[in-house]
């Protein structure tokens, strides 16, 4: 079954929006460090804060706002967080001191629209179109992440920081017209699995399965923010002058994704997840272990090269590892925490990054990075593989009881049940491979005949 045009709609408007704002958050990172010398008050420490000071009240408000949406709609908290997003923008391009640009990156961050943007799809998809549905979204925000890091410095050689800046609020302001005239209404009925509840949250703080992939997302972009505080400058010494690094990133970002999509296919065709994560921390960790001592523009080529491998790799297969273990009816919950650690790590990555540079210097750095990432892979080197399962969500029935929560997860490839009687809805964790829907439904249907014939 293929999706309609509703949902393809939806998708690609949802994919657009979420890469749209991320553009305009990543385009700063390869340039802060070099355009960010001219700001009044600036150092590498502030420089970095400024670079990464969006992850703090992203995580801070990443929660908060998929809960508000839960109340009072998707489309006026995207809306209302697109135009924070363009407030920031506008402050930190009319700003010629590093505390404006500061204030003007926090507020971007505080324009937290990614949990909901999350939820809508979950509200405006079908559950077999929904995995693909996320992929996509997935995928939007690797490629707007390539596309900043060669766009950045292409605007930067036109009108520095200010410029990225100014296209940044259009951006935003594009996003707003996007969810008002081309993303479908959702509909009123919600998912547990949509966003984060808070009696769920603090259930799966407790989850020691998760902590493993949460360090991991907050160490990969802590990483992620933390290298750009160092590698413009190393760069330039190598010889290549600011307005030609975009044609260093193009093709290495190239060369980088090919080598990223047969790995994710034998993570999740063959089964293979935790292999090719320990892979990509290794890469991501001998690429920062080497950069301590690179000086050479082909070492550079090279190790930046090794680099983004790495992460692409861990950026594609940590959430689909969280997905495959999430408990039934916990995704939306485990996903808000997930996401709140990515953001965080970023915070930790630019602020700490840039007093590392300014009090020991970039070698110190990229090894003390590179120590980081070998332990945290021997971390996940004693953690379970995940079962390669899915979630589904049927509809219940009002008489729902034990003994149907149990033959249902007799039935085979079930591995969980759980029945929400608020929503009248079954939660499963199936192995899609064993797991037949319309068996499940047939059970549920009969218990509901059993129970009503007694009524």
């Amino acid at each position: 079954m293929t999706p309609d045009k509703t949902e393809q709609r939806a998708v690609i408007s949802l994919a657009s929006l979420y890469a749209l704002r991320m553009l305009g958050l990543f385009m700063v990172l390869p340039v802060m460090m070099l355009e960010g010398e001219q700001l009044e008050g600036a150092t590498p420490q502030l420089l970095g804060l400024a670079m990464g000071v969006y992850g703090l009240t992203q995580a801070l408000l990443q929660i908060p706002a998929g809960a508000l949406s839960d109340r009072i709609g998707r489309k006026p908290v995207i809306i209302g967080g697109l135009l924070i997003f363009a407030l920031g923008s506008v402050i930190a391009a009319t700003s010629d001191s590093v505390w404006g640009v500061i204030i003007g990156r926090a507020l971007q961050g505080g324009g937290a629209i990614a949990s909901a943007i999350m939820a809508l799809v979950t509200d405006l998809t079908r559950e077999e179109h929904r995995m693909k549905a996320m992929a996509s979204i997935g995928a939007s925000i690797g490629l707007s992440f390539s596309v900043a890091l060669i766009l950045g410095p292409w605007l930067a050689s036109f009108g520095g920081l200010h410029l990225i800046f100014a296209v940044t609020a259009v951006l935003a302001i594009g996003g707003v017209l996007v969810t008002l005239w081309v993303i479908p209404a959702p509909p009123a009925k919600q998912h547990r699995d949509a966003s984060a509840a808070l009696p769920v949250i603090v259930e799966q703080l407790k989850n020691r399965r998760m902590w493993p992939l949460n360090l991991g997302i907050f160490l990969l972009h802590a990483l992620m923010v933390a290298i750009f505080v160092a590698i413009p400058a190393q760069l330039v010494e190598a010889g290549l002058t600011a307005n030609h690094h975009s044609w260093l990133y193009l093709p290495v970002l190239l060369v980088a994704f090919v080598l990223m999509v047969p790995l994710i296919i034998i993570a999740e065709k063959r089964q293979r997840m935790k292999s090719v994560v320990i892979t990509g921390a290794l890469i991501i960790a001998a690429a920062l272990l080497m950069m301590g001592a690179a000086s050479a523009l082909w070492h550079w080529i090279i190790l930046l090269l090794l680099y983004f491998w790495g992460f692409n790799l861990m950026e594609a297969s940590l959430p689909s590892w969280l997905s495959k273990i999430a408990p039934a009816g916990a995704k939306g919950s485990a996903m808000g925490i997930y996401s709140s650690m990515q953001f965080l790590g970023a915070f930790f990555g630019g602020s700490l990054g840039g007093w590392i540079l300014s009090q020991y210097g970039a070698a110190i750095l990229f090894v003390g990075l590179g120590a980081l990432v070998v332990l945290w892979a021997l971390l996940m080197s004693q953690t379970n593989a995940p079962r390669h399962l899915i979630s589904v969500r049927l509809p219940g029935h009002r008489h729902l009881d034990n003994s149907a929560l149990a033959s249902l997860q007799a039935l085979p490839g079930v591995a969980e049940a759980l029945y929400l009687p608020a929503e009248d809805a079954v939660y499963l964790k199936v192995s899609a491979d064993e797991f037949s829907r319309e068996d499940a439904l047939t059970l549920i249907e009969s218990t509901g005949e059993k129970h009503g014939s007694q009524c």
